[in-house]
């Protein structure tokens, strides 16, 4: 046996494991107290609504664990079991072109994963999140969202992954530098579309129609130097009963976008308190970090990915054999595609941790804006509709949560 196998059979064993023991820790943390609502939420948030929180906390557990068992399960049978090297084999009988063999290929493969997530969203929307009163999906809205997502995806992705294996084909040992100029101006393309041409395709947006709050969130934006070409509120009610606002575009096509849930619940102090958060992470620099980051991730995973596609243990210590005297690009990036996330894991903690700090300095920008009490009172009414818990595991939330607990967060803000 290989030692990559070796070596991706453990990390892959302790993927589970540990995402196992986690989500066993989070579910008797969060039963443990589900009949006590903590102190400092105490006439907040009722006993039912602290008791259905845990309720959906330890659901949602319950299928994560169920679903990552399954992706290592499809993950070996396109590895170890030879499920991609059937497949490679099948194509390259099948279709002559290099090209767009090993475009197939990776469709595949990318089907194969999508059907299953498409399984599993489909349970956690009509199943997991209508017993909790969540889902407003209808099912023709689903399947309508899966097509245009398909036809989206089809759209962009399919010229994206041509000239991605153009590149690796055609300009040699650099290829990788190559790859990566199309991958970062790939992106930029996406933000510049999605809040004109991809978000409408699935949402609709009507510009916000309330003059006090409109008045006031532009003076916040004024004062916080954010540039804004329009305030809008999109129908996220026709999905889900979760609110949430975000920002979106950039330079003078920057937006903010309100869900019709939210707008709802709060009041107009505290959907300022809650946009002021948002701005604050733009105040910090925190999206554009966040941006070069993963620009400089890929272009260092697109540099591994350059000399792995080289060695000839990369294939076979995934189970794979790459076809002799024709390119094998494309299945390169599949089984790097496959693999990685089984060695990155590790990381997520330390991507969590820097998330929650950023939280932290949205939350002290936002207090300065707008004071403490708006802002945890929005929290507060947002913790209870979302049903959040209140008492997650701690090694649980310090691993996985990319914002602060609720106890935490909401002290943390009155000490701000």
């Amino acid at each position: 046996m290989d030692l990559l196998t070796i070596l991706f059979l453990v990390c892959l064993l302790a993927d589970l494991l540990v995402r196992y023991w986690l989500a066993r820790r989070q579910i008797r943390h969060v039963l443990a107290h589900r009949n006590d609502v903590p102190a400092a939420f105490g006439g907040r948030i009722g006993l039912h609504s602290h008791q259905r929180a845990a309720d959906y906390t330890v659901a949602r557990s319950q299928l994560s664990v169920i679903e990552r068992i399954v992706e290592a399960a499809v993950l070996l049978a396109l590895t170890l079991l030879g499920g991609l090297q059937t497949i490679d084999l099948w194509l390259g009988r099948q279709i002559t072109s290099e090209l767009w063999r090993q475009m197939a290929l990776v469709g595949a493969v990318l089907a194969l994963l999508g059907v299953v997530g498409l399984i599993f969203a489909a349970w956690k929307t009509f199943h997991l999140e209508a017993r909790f009163g969540f889902n407003r999906m209808t099912p023709r809205l689903f399947v309508t969202d899966a097509i245009k997502m398909l036809v989206v995806t089809l759209t962009l992705g399919v010229p994206l992954l041509a000239a991605i294996l153009w590149v690796m084909g055609s300009t040699g040992g650099d290829w990788a530098w190559w790859a990566w100029g199309v991958w970062v101006a790939f992106n930029l393309l996406i933000l510049w579309l999605y809040p004109s041409f991809i978000a409408p395709l699935f949402n609709h947006f009507a510009p916000l129609d309330d003059p006090e709050l409109s008045t006031r969130i532009h003076n916040l934006a004024q004062r916080c130097h954010f540039g804004l070409s329009g305030l809008f509120v999109m129908d996220g009610s026709r999905r889900s009963a979760h609110g949430n606002a975000y920002f979106t575009g950039f330079g003078r096509h920057r937006r903010i976008v309100f869900f019709d849930t939210l707008l709802s619940r709060l009041n107009t102090d505290e959907v300022e308190a809650v946009l002021a958060h948002e701005l604050g992470h733009f105040a910090h620099h925190h999206i554009l970090r966040r941006i070069v980051l993963s620009f400089l991730t890929a272009g260092v995973l697109l540099q591994i990915l350059a000399w792995l596609a080289t060695q000839v243990w990369f294939y076979t210590g995934l189970g794979v054999i790459p076809q002799l005297g024709r390119p094998n690009d494309g299945l390169a990036l599949v089984l790097f595609m496959l693999a990685m996330p089984v060695f990155t894991f590790w990381v997520t903690p330390i991507a969590s941790l820097l998330s929650r700090r950023d939280e932290f300095q949205a939350d002290r920008y936002a207090v300065g804006q707008c004071g403490a009490a708006p802002l945890s009172s929005a929290l507060v009414k947002l913790y209870d509709d979302n049903a959040a818990t209140l008492t997650p595991d701690p090694i649980h939330s310090a691993w996985y949560d990319s914002h602060p607990s609720a106890a935490v967060r909401i002290a943390h803000l009155h000490d701000s």
